[in-house]
């Protein structure tokens, strides 16, 4: 959702609408009523996840993840101790 914000309002409320882009919204600033600049999230270009038929498709062969063992392995190289 795209919002309209004045500069005045920008500058008053500056931590809140930095706030309000990392949670993903969008502002227009305006100036005198006219839109003068764009405030949005910055897109990420790399995907933190991929989903395993993207995975599949994408190594040429199907891949089988065991749950359960994919979990043990994690638990063997990170100590889950606080």
């Amino acid at each position: 959702m795209v919002r309209f914000i004045s500069q005045r309002e920008l500058r008053n409320e500056n931590a809140k609408v930095m706030d309000a882009v990392a949670g993903g919204e969008t502002f227009i600033v305006t100036r005198n009523g006219e839109p003068v600049a764009e405030i949005r999230p910055i897109q990420s270009a790399r995907k933190t996840f991929i989903r395993r038929q993207d995975l599949s498709r994408n190594a040429g062969v199907r891949v089988r993840i065991d749950p359960d063992q994919f979990r043990r392995d994690l638990d063997n190289a990170v100590d889950q101790r606080l």
